[in-house]
């Protein structure tokens, strides 16, 4: 009740004029990045399946400073277009986005009709705004940013059983639709039923700062095209879809560009403007197209590729959800170093040690993916790592690195001369880094262990031959190295 209040009373204070700080935006020098409360920063987090506002039961005055006090800064949530059921929910046993029966909470009325429970999607439910606006606050006064996801795909029938958006579900709503035609502008009334409620969420939610906007978790999932064989076969029709990347068609285009429109022109009338972030694929893909409503490119599963691919850009690259790699810690660390060192400025692994009554991330699951205490404390290495760098200067230097014998490496410019360096074994766990430097630059290095933070002085260096080669040990497997420069003669 304290935190419901306190979301009243904020919301009352900005609508009158009162508190009009900046939302987070992206970085004015370095657009890559994000820029809030006057500083640059990178988002870094392991977070909940989603569900912590719709899903009743869901503890979220418990699951919020878990993650401020672990060194997280960004969580992702679903609005309550889309929720699933707990017996059919892709294998995840506690899963926070398929609420027990009867705790689901989602934006509108529920009437009846001819003894049928339906969605009124002409009349808002005020506890959903409540439970809403207090989340936002309890996020805010910990500095974590939130991604308001409007949409998802709906994947298939028995999650379209249930859906508030399918025409059986609502009151007054007559004939039938193909959930996979529910996100496109050839969906019949929802458009205009959808719009209505993106303009709801827009204008309810303007007051906050520390937020932005999802168009739609995976919209290739129900209009995908196959444009990338990643198995090295190169043939795109028929393979396993981890085996190839998948576009949203123009339906589903032509319908997330109406979407974003109406969030910029419902904007237009407001206080504030808040950044859209658009899902693009899983894994990687260079992006042919991106609209001038978007700020965030976001991709599950993420390969550090993408980075580069889609860097010249000028948007956040994000690695937005990952997952189906095992329940091993080393896997999703070893990702979020890997991706965040090539130039991404978000990483969100999704923690299936939270869920209802373990929102301490305690849990331990069945679930398709991983996430545990240690993990969070091991990615809070990471966000110190990052946000110690100056991000408005830092930008990929792959081609830096001349050599990494038995290594993985990815680098990042430091802007001042140095780098920031993650390297992961590939055969060797002792070797060498070589970095195109110039004869006689002398540069500190110092190593940080990536699962404990331990940094050690690898002592001082000189560039020779226009090599500058520091000797590494990955003790774990994997190691960061910051590389800085003392000396240069000229």
């Amino acid at each position: 009740m304290k935190s419901i209040v306190l979301a009243f009373s904020f919301f009352i204070l900005t609508r009158m004029g009162f508190g009009q700080s900046e939302p987070i935006r992206l970085n004015s020098e370095n657009p890559h990045y994000f820029h809030y409360k006057g500083k640059t920063l990178a988002l870094i987090t392991s977070a909940e399946h989603y569900g912590a506002v719709l899903n009743a039961d869901f503890n979220f005055e418990k699951y919020l400073p878990t993650l401020k006090s672990e060194g997280m800064n960004y969580t992702r949530i679903f609005m309550g277009s889309y929720f699933e059921i707990p017996s059919k929910s892709f294998g995840i046993k506690n899963n926070t986005l398929a609420p027990n029966q009867g705790k689901a909470i989602v934006p509108w009325n529920s009437v009846m009709e001819n003894g049928t429970g339906k969605y009124d999607w002409s009349s808002y439910n005020p506890a959903y705004f409540e439970r809403l606006k207090a989340f936002m606050t309890v996020a805010d006064e910990l500095d974590i940013i939130v991604e308001i996801t409007l949409f998802s795909s709906i994947y298939n029938d028995d999650h379209w059983e249930m859906n508030p958006q399918n025409p059986k579900n609502r009151i007054g709503a007559e004939g039938s639709l193909d959930y996979k035609m529910a996100h496109t502008t050839e969906n019949g009334q929802l458009l205009g039923l959808q719009k209505s409620y993106v303009r709801k969420l827009v204008e309810e939610l303007n007051g906050f700062d520390n937020f932005f906007f999802e168009i739609q978790n995976e919209p290739w999932a129900d209009r995908g095209r196959p444009v990338l064989n990643i198995a090295n076969k190169y043939g795109i029709d028929g393979p396993d879809w981890m085996e190839k990347v998948d576009l949203a068609d123009q339906l589903s285009l032509d319908w997330q560009e109406q979407i974003a429109e109406v969030i910029a022109t419902t904007e237009d009338d407001l206080p504030k403007k808040h950044l859209i972030a658009q899902n693009y694929a899983n894994f990687q893909a260079p992006l042919s197209n991106i609209s001038e409503h978007i700020s965030i490119l976001n991709f599950h599963y993420n390969w550090p590729e993408s980075a580069g691919q889609n860097y010249h850009w000028n948007r956040v690259i994000g690695f937005d959800e990952s997952g189906f790699a095992g329940s091993e810690d080393m896997v999703y660390r070893r990702q979020a170093w890997a991706f965040m060192l090539s130039g991404g400025g978000l990483f969100n692994n999704l923690d299936y040690s939270f869920f209802a009554g373990k929102e301490d991330g305690t849990g331990q699951n069945e679930a398709p993916g991983g996430g545990s205490t240690a993990l969070r404390k091991q990615l809070s290495i990471l966000a110190g790592f990052m946000n110690e760098l100056d991000l408005e200067k830092v930008k990929p230097d792959p081609q830096s690195i001349i050599g990494a014998p038995g290594l993985i490496a990815h680098a990042l410019s430091d802007g001042l001369g140095g780098w920031a360096i993650f390297a992961s074994e590939a055969g060797e766990r002792e070797s060498k880094l070589i970095i195109e430097a110039k004869d006689g630059s002398i540069y500190s290095i110092e190593s940080i262990n990536p699962l404990t933070g331990e940094i050690m002085s690898l002592g001082n260096i000189s560039a020779k031959n226009n090599e500058l080669r520091i000797p590494v040990k990955l003790e774990s497997g994997e190691i960061a190295l910051r590389v800085k420069p003392l000396l240069s003669t000229k």
